[in-house]
C-alpha cells in the first residue's frame, strides 16, 4: 500500500485556516474545496489516457484524452464537502454515496448506503473523506466496496492519523492513499491531534466550543 503525503504551498495555507477554530461555517466549507480541488489533481495524476486525433482552428493534431471510468465514493457526513472539487474536475464520473455512523464509546462505526452501483475490475474508486483517524470506518468502506467488485481503490483525505494509516496499511496492500497530511496522533475520544475537530459538525454549522471532547488531561 502506498501513501503520499501531499506538500504543496496552497494546500498547507488552506488546511490551516482549516484548522483554525475561529474559521466560520463559510469558509470552511470554501477551505475544503479548495484543498480537495488540489488532492484532485495529485490523486488523479497516474490514471492513463487515450489517443485521439482533434482539428484545431488551425490544423489536425494527434493528443490525448482522459477515458477512465470513475467512481466517487464520498463517506457522509464530511465526504461531501470534498466532493464538488472532484465532480468539477471529473464531470463524467459516478457518485456512490456510503454514510457511516460512529459509536462515540467504542469508536466503531455502522456504514449504510443506497442502491450500489454495478462497479466492474476496471472502475477507478476514490474514496472522499477529510479525516482518517482511528481508520475503522476506512477499513469498513474498502472492504464494503471490494466485496462489490472493486480493484482499484484510492483513499483521499485532507488529514490523516498515524494509527489510522496504520491500521489501513496492516488490512490491505494494494489502496493508495493521498493525503494532505499526517498529525502526531489521536486521542482517547478518537479525534486527531492537533487535527480540526469534527469536520462534518463545522462543515454543516453543528459545531460549538462546548461540544469539542478532549478526553483526559
Amino acid at each position: 500500500m502506498s501513501l503520499q503525503i501531499i506538500e504543496h504551498p496552497l494546500l498547507i495555507d488552506r488546511l490551516t485556516r482549516l484548522r483554525d477554530r475561529k474559521t466560520p461555517k463559510s469558509l470552511f466549507g470554501l477551505y475544503m474545496d479548495q484543498v480537495s480541488s488540489i488532492l484532485a489533481t495529485f490523486a488523479t495524476k497516474s490514471l492513463s489516457l487515450e489517443p485521439t486525433e482533434i482539428e484545431t482552428p488551425l490544423e489536425k493534431t494527434s493528443t490525448f484524452i482522459f477515458g477512465q471510468e470513475i467512481i466517487l465514493t464520498p463517506i457522509l457526513r464530511a465526504g461531501l464537502g470534498m466532493l464538488k472539487s472532484f465532480q468539477s474536475l471529473i464531470p463524467e464520473s459516478q457518485v456512490f454515496f456510503l454514510g457511516a455512523v460512529r459509536n462515540e464509546k467504542t469508536l466503531e462505526s455502522t456504514l449504510y448506503h443506497g442502491p450500489i452501483p454495478s462497479i466492474k475490475p476496471h472502475h477507478h474508486i476514490f474514496i472522499l473523506d477529510p479525516m482518517i483517524a482511528t481508520g475503522h470506518t476506512m477499513i469498513k468502506t474498502i472492504k464494503f466496496l471490494k466485496d462489490c467488485g472493486a480493484i482499484s481503490i484510492r483513499v483521499v483525505c485532507c488529514i490523516a492519523s498515524p494509527e489510522g494509516i496504520k491500521r489501513i496499511q496492516q488490512t490491505f496492500d494494494d489502496v493508495e492513499i493521498i493525503a494532505g497530511c499526517v498529525d502526531r496522533e489521536i486521542n482517547p475520544s478518537g479525534f486527531i491531534l492537533p487535527g480540526l475537530g469534527d469536520a462534518g459538525d463545522r462543515l454543516f454549522g453543528l459545531f460549538e466550543e462546548s461540544s469539542v471532547p478532549k478526553g483526559p488531561p
